[in-house]
């Protein structure tokens, strides 16, 4: 058993507000668990629980190279690096909590010290053991909210994603969504492909794919990525392998979809060759993978649209 270090940060936790924005980050965050062992770093915000209301229980697996602050986000000002204005997750997650008040929405962030979920399971030969480990725990910690779990992921977090389905001979059944923001770049069939059909025969179970064409970009002279190893290839052969989803286009993107409206994979063309790594996720992207394939999908926010969570990013 993985030993577990609990720091209280702030006693006050983040509740559901009206101001245009929160002021402090540690004091939108409840706690930060630290796993010394692993070198993993997990921080919570539970805003304000009610145990009449179900429970969203979002895990969100950091993409490369940042911190969990910078996931966070705040509002850039002179001085303060841009990571911290890409991303906005809490300010997302404020906007999801506003717009469905009937359920609890909580989002634990989870980091590790090398800022690299592919760099950290290499490192850790029982990586995937201790990814099921620590969501099992995680669990553990809401049993009595009973939540519904998503685990959700941007760029390499994806990683983290694979490694826990890794870790099982099926997905268990407490995970309901899983939710790629261009993070889907580990997905192999002959690992993933059977898990994801049986998982996905529970209707009440959702996939939810959000990329962009990565295969036309152009960076310092070189192609961003390999030819079978971006997003855009990587979600249409996660398409392909799925079966009996429908695909449309539009000038702007391609979309796969099933009947039952569990499963979307919306792929965004790149005519200019432009990196969208991370507006994908800027543009509402997060609000997306949560909302869509529910009654609250594009009600009030467009994805690939203008910021709709601007009141609730931090000020520090």
């Amino acid at each position: 058993m993985m030993r577990y270090l609990f720091a209280l940060l702030s006693s006050s936790l983040l509740g559901y507000c009206n101001v245009l924005a929160q002021t402090s980050f540690h004091n939108a965050t409840s706690q930060v668990v630290l796993l010394p062992d692993s070198s993993v770093t997990l921080t919570f915000d539970e805003g304000k629980i009610s145990n009449s209301k179900p429970t969203e229980l979002i895990i969100y697996a950091l993409p490369n190279g940042n911190t969990t602050a910078q996931t966070f986000g705040k509002k850039l000002k002179p001085g303060v690096d841009w990571h911290f204005d890409i991303q906005h997750i809490g300010a997302q997650t404020q906007f999801i909590r506003k717009n469905d008040t009937t359920k609890n929405y909580i989002v634990v962030y989870a980091e590790n010290n090398l800022k690299s979920w592919p760099s950290w399971r290499k490192n850790h030969q029982n990586a995937d053991s201790l990814i099921a480990t620590l969501i099992s725990q995680i669990q553990l910690k809401y049993k009595t909210l009973t939540p519904k779990i998503t685990l959700c992921a941007h760029s390499g977090g994806g990683s983290f994603i694979f490694g826990f389905i890794n870790a099982y001979n099926n997905i268990p059944s407490y995970i309901n969504r899983l939710g790629f923001l261009d993070a889907n770049y580990g997905y192999e069939p002959e690992k993933h492909q059977a898990k994801l059909k049986q998982w996905l025969n529970n209707k009440n179970n959702s996939l939810q794919v959000i990329a962009y064409n990565d295969s036309v970009v152009v960076f310092n002279g070189k192609p961003l990525v390999s030819p079978t190893g971006g997003t855009w290839y990587r979600s249409k052969l996660m398409a392909n392998d799925l079966q009996k989803l429908k695909k449309e286009e539009t000038a702007t993107c391609l979309k796969w979809s099933n009947s039952r409206n569990n499963v979307s994979l919306l792929l965004l063309k790149n005519p200019e060759a432009k990196i969208y790594h991370t507006v994908l996720v800027e543009k509402n992207g997060f609000i997306h993978t949560i909302f869509n394939g529910t009654p609250y999908a594009s009600k009030n926010y467009q994805f690939w649209a203008e910021r709709a969570y601007e009141s609730f990013i931090l000020e520090e």
